[in-house]
């Protein structure tokens, strides 16, 4: 970042460093912070400034980023003990995770509609309304039903989509992971350094909002030729990805194009229960998978 901050000076008269960590230990986002604060301080600089989303305003990062910006505390779970209840406290990060990934959105489009700064709540009390709904209306479908039971099998996991889509297709993986991996089975990004041949019965959930991503239509194609099992996510109901799916999670939404969009948020929303279920299918036949037992699983370089 200290390297970089000699051409950000040069080519632009402002530059913010926007950074999200829920502890505010992240050792990334702490050196870069370090880093640009040293910058700054050094070149008597003000054309730099940071922004911090967190849930610790006590935290080193909290420290760095309120000296030379501003710190919005978004609270997740806090100091809870580890549980094994993960409808009531979400899958390790879920709740700081998702609330500032519907923040930052929402900023997007407020910025681009040119609104003030109150209207974000606004439009954020608005959303939340209409992702609860959706999830209601998702959670208890035969889909979501058919692809626990899936999930249940000793089956490999493929999530995959394209940009943003991509992103939020990570966020699933992750969480899966720890659920997985402790079964013996295993969660791949599609074309992934280490993604190997799909086999028969292996589940695949695929994200696009238009629904005619070639590649993504291409990888769906693959997993069914191997007799996999396809999750469709997109906002067109008529679209190829969502004709061709074995099963589909639709999520329209009208907008113009080249406007911000709400649709990847309220993916990741519909699908941050699906890990939720599994535990508790899990459960529900005799194998409770404690938090701490997840947490191992997690990288500690996170």
């Amino acid at each position: 970042m200290y390297d970089a901050a000699h051409d950000l000076d040069r080519r632009y008269k402002k530059t913010l460093l926007l950074m999200n960590s829920g502890s505010g230990y992240s050792d990334e986002p702490l050196v870069m912070a370090q880093d640009l604060a040293k910058y700054i301080e050094e070149k008597k600089n003000n054309k730099f400034s940071m922004g911090l989303l967190t849930s610790n305003l006590s935290s080193p990062l909290a420290e760095v980023a309120s000296k030379y910006g501003n710190v919005v505390q978004i609270k997740g779970r806090g100091k809870m003990k580890p549980s094994d209840d993960y409808s009531e406290v979400g899958m390790m990060g879920d709740i700081f995770e998702l609330g500032t990934l519907q923040l930052l959105n929402i900023m997007i489009e407020a910025i681009f509609r040119n609104l003030e700064v109150d209207d974000v709540f606004k439009l954020c009390e608005e959303e939340f309304e209409i992702i609860g709904d959706i999830i209601d209306a998702n959670v208890q479908s035969e889909t979501y039903t058919k692809v626990v039971d899936v999930l249940e099998r000793r089956t490999n996991v493929y999530l995959g989509g394209r940009g943003t889509a991509n992103e939020i297709a990570k966020m699933t993986g992750i969480r899966l992971f720890h659920i997985k991996t402790a079964l013996g089975d295993n969660v791949f990004m599609t074309r992934g350094v280490n993604t190997p041949h799909p086999r028969a019965g292996d589940l695949e959930i695929l994200i696009s909002y238009s629904g005619e991503s070639k590649p993504v239509l291409i990888w769906c194609n693959v997993l069914k030729k191997f007799n996999g099992v396809v999750m469709g996510i997109t906002g067109c109901k008529d679209s190829t990805l969502a004709k061709t799916s074995d099963l589909q999670i639709i999520l329209e939404e009208q907008t113009k194009p080249y406007t911000p969009r709400r649709f990847y948020t309220r993916a990741a929303y519909v699908l941050s229960p699906l890990p939720v279920k599994l535990a508790e299918r899990l459960a529900q036949r005799g194998l409770k998978l404690p938090e701490y037992i997840l947490s191992w699983y997690h990288s500690v370089t996170q």
